[in-house]
């Protein structure tokens, strides 16, 4: 009896999956080897969290802290995060401190500080502070204490300096002066300091979370409970663009300045001359600034975009292989019923 040919339908059905994930594979590989610009739109929840801390800039009196409450699994939505911010501060000269409650985010404070303060003149105890691994036992007393007093709460750094009679430390006594807590958490940590910090003392909180966990955090989002929040590798890509787009800033004022990244001159759309881009910014008086930076130097802050876009292509090919499976599915069983 003569076999019959199997019809493309039923060899789709038949693949490998193997196949499958080895696309797949490819698909992320690529863009993560051969990164490509795409546009990243910014979110009000990601913009707020930059126009809070934007606000601090060069003040004395204004402070934010940074809570590490995750481990080394949520560091690819999470790291990025931390960074961007941590190079917003310093390229605007905001006074930032960092904390964490488990001793697994020890190291990444460290490796977080060190990866964001490469090209600024920032100094440990004058532009930024680490006040390092506290005990999970010590969260709830800590953090009611720095409500009242953060001298008192702490003492000692990650170093083992006393704090209380450091640089800056002057002007920072408690939350009215640190005012914004960014808890970055894979968990519901940033409740404890809703409930206490917010709730009590009226602090500004803010959430950088994994994506598993944003549906939960919404709520407080929407109640106000949150000043912002930045929602897995999306809002970490959101925020490297925000400081792409104001940190290129430079002039007498802003000596830190740096050039835009390509997906930002494309987007802007302005002319090129003498390797140089000219762009005008209106202020709120009405007064126009002018941007002047090389454009052809090398962007290097766009860690969170390049992974989207790998994600990106990733759910593509998902979504593709979905309707495949389904539209060779019903065929065959279409096939088999008029057979």
């Amino acid at each position: 009896m003569e076999k019959r040919k199997m019809t493309l339908v039923q060899r789709m059905q038949q693949l490998d999956r193997r196949y499958i994930y080895i696309v797949i594979a490819v698909a992320i590989i690529i863009p993560l080897l051969i990164p490509f610009n795409t546009k990243t739109y910014v979110t009000e929840p990601t913009a707020n969290i930059y126009k809070k801390i934007d606000s601090f800039a060069g003040r004395e009196d204004k402070a934010i802290l940074m809570s590490f409450n995750h481990d080394a699994s949520t560091m690819p939505e999470l790291f990025p995060m931390e960074v961007s911010i941590l190079r917003h501060c310093f390229e605007r000269d905001v006074k930032v401190f960092t904390l964490c409650f488990m001793p697994q985010a020890a190291p990444l404070v460290d490796y977080a500080i060190n990866t964001a303060k490469e090209g600024y003149d920032v100094t440990s105890g004058v532009d930024y502070l680490n006040f390092g691994y506290r005990p999970f036992a010590l969260q709830l007393p800590i953090i009611l204490g720095m409500g009242e007093d953060i001298s008192n709460a702490l003492e000692t750094d990650s170093e083992g300096r006393k704090i209380e009679n450091m640089e800056i430390m002057e002007n920072i006594r408690n939350y009215d002066d640190m005012n914004l807590v960014i808890d970055f958490s894979g968990s519901a940590s940033i409740q404890t300091w809703i409930i206490y910090a917010r709730a009590k003392f009226g602090a500004n909180i803010a959430a950088g979370i994994t994506a598993v966990m944003v549906a939960d955090n919404y709520p407080y989002l929407q109640t106000g409970q949150l000043v912002g929040m930045l929602r897995g590798l999306k809002g970490a890509a959101e925020y490297e663009k925000l400081v792409d787009i104001f940190a290129a800033y430079e002039d007498e004022d802003y000596p830190n300045g740096r050039p835009y990244s390509q997906e930002i001159l494309k987007e802007i759309n302005v002319p090129i001359t003498a390797d140089k881009i000219i762009y005008e910014v209106t202020n709120e008086d009405g007064s126009v600034d002018k941007i002047s930076t090389n454009a052809e130097m090398k962007y290097e802050y766009k860690k969170a975009r390049i992974g989207m876009n790998a994600q990106s292509v990733a759910h593509v090919m998902i979504i593709v292989f979905i309707i495949v499976g389904n539209i060779g599915y019903f065929l065959t069983r279409k096939n088999k019923k008029l057979g």
